[in-house]
């Protein structure tokens, strides 16, 4: 909500908030930082910002409300979706017959405002709040629906009986099939999923075992236990989760893969489903992709200016290779569709193969991998050859005839994107040679190796501390003190001449809307260019350790520590940066 500065100071100088000279000095910085001066203003912590919200609602004429202590019942929450009062920070408090209570920061966003009265059906009365106000409700969303989700679950699990293993086929399949139509069911994978995509889940682990069943949520990377359920229900779930993949109901001695579409609120999801036999009974997994989610910037992503500078120049050659390296689950293909991003005009022709397609690129041509009917990865990329590209993108390169194909490729004039497993970039050469690509050829057809791992985000609240000698031990472990000491100094996050022990860092801290003080993640990267120099050790087919140190005496910034700049900046902690890079 923006509010006239020269107001803003006439009532802050009147209530005596502030003396003349601070004002004057915080609109310089607000000048040259280029952001409102109000952020200053509670930057420099001279103003609580419970009471430069409450002055800016006496300037707009708008009540103010405090929900800092607020609970509000989870019928009036429900009103706006957890989805647009997460993204509008607005949220619903009080309701009668013809009216809703609405608490937001910024009142003058009356496209928002317009889409709840046309939802609800009432005359909406704006309020302005505090930031900590709408965390507080928002968290409320979650816990709200944890506690109904218990006693939906143990209400609707009673009306499941269980489907026995004996019996003939089509009999089971006939039983199967009139359980997964039955509304209980349909009721509980559908609330497991919405209560998923509101926890921000990207997978679900359903994990049967003798007595009951298990449900697992991976959060950020990191796998929490969402849900006991009954063992009756077991059968039930398994069969409405396969009716919707499409999958065969009485098969259940042979993996099966699928995958589905669902919706909550305004947001589609795409969801690919796995499941495993197991000793009792079918194990299943559910990846969940947000299919609206928009692309992100190689800057949001965290690559530094220098490793950002060495992407963005390998990207504009023509021709070559760039391979991204990291284990499952490390953010490699948002990475590649960060480039494509970049690299998608309408000069360019740009076809890739990938398994699963996982969002969808206007005016990309993409291709989704079906070994059961031929269309590999090598397959694909051999038909995208006969295309006319400029760009081709690889979803993997597991084998040696598409190592092979993706090389030439890259020879014969197009620029080729894909990734590999490996844990470092150097670490992509000796793949490559195991794969029987000739060392001379890769030397030729590489530009550039980045490897990646996702950390975890801290929260806004979090707790500075300084390195103890404990602390400086372990790290040197993994890390040289003396190249750790440099990064720092050169973000600016030490001075010349200070030590390691003034560098500050952070801890978690736990809040009402975050249970561990995490949320979202970003990345940390070790990026490769592949200089002449490094060229002559692939040739020599030399050891992983000397391209490293080469590249790392070129100006590489290692992974790790790539991540404690990042936890010295205070965007992730040590304990984070160690968990994804300790092999």
């Amino acid at each position: 909500m923006n509010i006239d500065p020269i107001k803003l100071k006439k009532f802050l100088l009147d209530a005596g908030f502030i003396s003349a000279r601070q004002f004057k000095a915080s609109e310089k910085k607000a000048k040259n930082s280029e952001k409102p001066i109000e952020d200053i203003l509670l930057l420099e912590k001279l103003i609580a910002e419970d009471d430069l919200v409450r002055l800016k609602a006496y300037i707009a004429g708008i009540p103010f409300i405090n929900l800092d202590n607020l609970t509000v019942g989870h019928e009036v929450l429900e009103i706006i979706p957890e989805a647009i009062a997460s993204s509008h920070n607005i949220v619903a408090f009080k309701k009668d017959k013809t009216s809703l209570e609405v608490a937001m920061l910024d009142p003058e966003d009356l496209q928002t405002i317009d889409f709840i009265k046309r939802k609800s059906n009432l005359k909406i009365l704006p309020r302005l709040t505090t930031e900590s106000g709408v965390k507080n409700l928002l968290a409320q969303y979650r816990k709200t629906l944890k506690a109904e989700f218990k006693d939906f679950i143990k209400k609707e699990a009673n009306g499941i009986e269980s489907i026995g293993s004996t019996g003939k086929s089509k009999t089971k399949k006939e039983s199967l099939e009139n359980v997964a139509k039955k509304i209980p069911v349909i009721r509980i994978v559908d609330t497991l999923l919405k209560h998923a995509a509101m926890d921000r889940a990207s997978d679900i682990h359903i994990e049967p075992s003798e007595r009951e069943i298990v449900v697992r949520y991976r959060v950020d990377g990191i796998l929490r236990d969402a849900m006991t359920l009954p063992k009756q229900v077991a059968s039930g779930i398994v069969a409405r989760i396969k009716v919707l993949a499409n999958l065969k109901l009485d098969e259940n001695r042979l993996p099966q893969d699928g995958r589905f579409r669902f919706k909550k609120d305004e947001e589609k999801f795409s969801v690919r489903v796995s499941i495993l036999p197991v000793i009792d009974g079918e194990k299943v997994v559910m990846r969940l992709l947000a299919e609206g989610a928009k692309g992100y910037g190689l800057e949001e992503l965290g690559l530094s200016s220098d490793a950002l500078e060495g992407v963005i120049r390998a990207i504009k050659r023509p021709t070559g290779m760039i391979l991204i390296t990291g284990p499952t689950g490390s953010g490699k293909t948002t990475t590649l569709y960060s480039i494509l991003e970049l690299l998608n005009t309408p000069e360019v022709n740009i076809c890739t193969v990938e398994d699963p397609v996982e969002y969808h690129i206007p005016r990309v041509n993409q291709t989704q991998v079906n070994p059961k009917i031929g269309l590999t990865f090598s397959n694909g990329l051999r038909s995208l050859l006969r295309q006319d590209p400029d760009i081709i993108m690889v979803g993997e390169i597991r084998d040696k005839e598409t190592a092979s194909l993706a090389v030439n490729a890259s020879l014969t004039g197009h620029l080729v994107l894909s990734t590999l497993h490996t844990n470092s970039a150097a670490g992509a050469i000796p793949r490559l040679i195991d794969m029987k690509v000739e060392p001379f050829l890769i030397a030729s057809t590489l530009n550039l190796i980045i490897a990646q791992r996702l950390v975890r985000r801290l929260c806004d609240k979090k707790e500075e501390y300084e390195l103890k000698d404990a602390d400086i031990k372990n790290l040197s472990h993994f890390c040289s003190q003396e190249r750790l000491l440099k990064a720092l100094r050169q973000e600016k996050l030490l001075k010349s001449g200070q030590v390691l022990e003034k560098a500050m860092f952070y801890k978690a801290k736990k809040s009402k809307s975050s249970v561990d003080g995490y949320k979202g993640r970003v990345g940390i990267y070790e990026v490769l260019p592949i200089t002449e120099t490094i060229k002559g050790l692939i040739t020599e087919e030399v050891f992983t350790s000397r391209i490293e140190d080469r590249a790392k005496k070129d100006g590489m910034r290692t992974m790790i520590e790539d991540g404690l700049i990042k936890a010295a900046q205070g965007i992730t902690t040590i304990e984070e940066v160690l968990r994804v890079t300790r092999e």
